[in-house]
């Protein structure tokens, strides 16, 4: 038997093969923030196609970190019975979940969240959002990383089998952890070990609210990809081994900025009619030529956060290390696990496009995955359109 179907461990938590669902933005909660049914349905046929663990969209800990119109919420308990629906769905099907919890910080909108978005540091207009973030005041970061050990809690209580802490793509805890966004000068920040204090007060917060034996993740950038420097794969390195020490039980790699970077994370085709076409008309013209400007720059390699798993996993002890981008074949795969690199594969678009991929893999009728990597369903979802794969375009409105 292939060694992807072997059982692995993230903690006390047995996983019955090496695959992971990592965290895909679905677009299909209420406005409210409440799990909708199609979300249910949407896990419930994941877990029927035999992954080892499965991770959802990033739920918002916090009102003012809100990143879309439909995103799932783990921000009030009136969202735990929801979320429950899903763990269950999930767990009837022999399915495991952690829930993934995020603060957007800057990379929102006031007229979503209701206020002027907020982030470590007061810098310029984001160039997607064109929003001006404030710098957070003490007691805001204070209310944040408590919100944080909250919603570990709402997790808890809806019957999850781990957390996931976000702090990748340019999210409030990747913000505090980069140089680029990040440029206090108190205890929040100024030095690596200051950048870090966030990270670390959130997992302790988080941690309180946890079972001892339930794992605790982070999804971790290796490399920002910002206009100035932000996280490296070295720095990266250095903050691994800083949550190994924490005991953090398992660390997701991956890279990019929504905002600054966003073909960095999903890299392959650029959609320009499609990206385009949820743009005010105003936009247009100008988001056209961008797009264009980025057009075969950004095409698919083959496990392209591969070499920095490579950095991170003998700084990490057993501190289990999956790795996601654009991981496409079962011979890849199957070399990432034998030489050690990682211990697990993290997958978001194959899933979109193919729910069953795994079993057809351990059933032999797959060799590689079918997604193509053309980056509609990257667009959809800036489009408030729900995930699915969009690969022959659009609907006609």
């Amino acid at each position: 038997m292939s060694i992807l179907f072997s059982q692995g461990r993230i903690g006390d938590l047995e996983l019955k093969n090496r695959f992971i669902h990592s965290a895909t933005y679905e677009g299909m909660a209420e406005e409210t923030g409440k799990v909708s049914d199609r979300l249910v349905r949407r896990y419930k046929t994941l877990a029927k196609g035999e992954i080892g663990l499965i991770i959802p969209g990033y739920c918002y800990v916090h009102q003012s970190g809100r990143a879309f119109k439909y995103q799932t919420g783990i921000h009030s308990d009136d969202m735990i019975q929801g979320l429950k629906n899903i763990t269950d769905a999930v767990h009837q099907e022999g399915g495991k979940i952690v829930f993934q919890i995020a603060h957007a910080g800057r990379q929102t909108k006031k007229d979503l969240i209701g206020q002027v978005p907020m982030g470590p540091s007061k810098m310029g207009r984001d160039p997607i959002n064109f929003s001006k973030a404030v710098s957070m005041t003490e007691g805001q970061i204070l209310e944040i990383i408590e919100a944080f050990g909250q919603a570990a809690r709402r997790a808890v209580e809806a019957g999850a089998d781990g957390i996931q802490l976000h702090s990748a793509h340019g999210y409030l805890i990747n913000q505090f952890l980069s140089p680029f966004f990040n440029q206090r000068d108190d205890k929040w920040g100024g030095s690596d070990e200051n950048r870090f204090r966030f990270m670390k007060e959130v997992v302790q917060f988080t941690k309180k609210e946890m079972p001892e034996d339930m794992p605790l993740l982070v999804k971790l950038n290796t490399n920002d990809y910002t206009p100035k420097v932000g996280i490296t794969p070295e720095l990266a390195a250095k903050y691994a081994k800083w949550l190994g020490e924490i005991d953090i039980d398992g660390i997701e790699v991956s890279c990019g900025s929504a905002v600054f970077s966003f073909l960095n994370m999903c890299r392959g085709d650029v959609p320009v009619k499609e990206l385009v076409g949820n743009l005010a008309w105003w936009m247009k013209p100008l988001g056209k030529l961008m797009m264009n400007s980025f057009v075969g720059k950004y095409d698919l390699e083959e496990g392209y956060n591969l070499e920095a798993a490579k950095m991170i996993k003998p700084l990490i002890g057993n501190t289990a290390l999956a790795v996601v981008g654009g991981i496409r074949t079962k011979a890849m795969m199957e070399e990432i696990i034998e030489a050690g690199h990682a211990d697990f594969l993290s997958m978001s678009r194959p899933f979109i496009r193919e729910p069953s991929i795994v079993k057809k893999m351990k059933e032999g009728t797959a060799d590689a995955v079918a997604c193509e990597s053309c980056n509609r369903c990257l667009a959809a979802a800036a489009s408030n359109m729900q995930v699915k794969c969009y690969n022959k375009g659009f609907p006609k409105k």
